[in-house]
């Protein structure tokens, strides 16, 4: 193994730029805005049904698979270093802290330490009429 541990961080591009990472995943143009559905808007990726919401969305799966097999290709690398993944969408609260646990989970089985951050994911909702994506 050349991954010394991974780091994955969430963040919503609406409260600053994306972190250093190896990996970026943006989010926003491509998956369902869970902050779009009124009864899960103020809700964050700490909810059941905001979880449920982003993990059903079409193409989020193969995204998160796809995410691993990337983390599995530094893996097979021949520098040992940690490996950064960000996961952005608009606010960080619903879609990229939901693909971050995912990601943990995901990666934690691989026996290299994972960790993970939520940037934003306290921070308040964006209310519409202001910059949105």
């Amino acid at each position: 193994m050349s991954v010394t541990e991974i780091n994955i961080v969430s963040f919503g591009y609406l409260h600053g730029a994306p972190p250093p990472a190896h990996l970026t995943l943006d989010l926003r143009e491509h998956f369902n805005d869970p902050d779009r559905i009124e009864s899960l808007r103020y809700l964050t990726a700490e909810a059941l049904p905001v979880r449920a919401a982003v993990l059903a969305t079409p193409g989020i799966q193969e995204l998160i698979a796809g995410a691993a097999a990337v983390a599995d290709a530094y893996d097979s690398g021949p520098q040992a270093a940690p490996l950064t993944i960000a996961v952005g969408c608009a606010g960080g609260r619903h879609r990229a802290a939901t693909v971050a646990r995912v990601l943990v989970k995901r990666l934690g089985k691989t026996g290299v330490p994972v960790h993970l951050t939520h940037r934003d994911l306290a921070k308040p909702v964006v209310e519409h009429g202001t910059s949105r994506v």
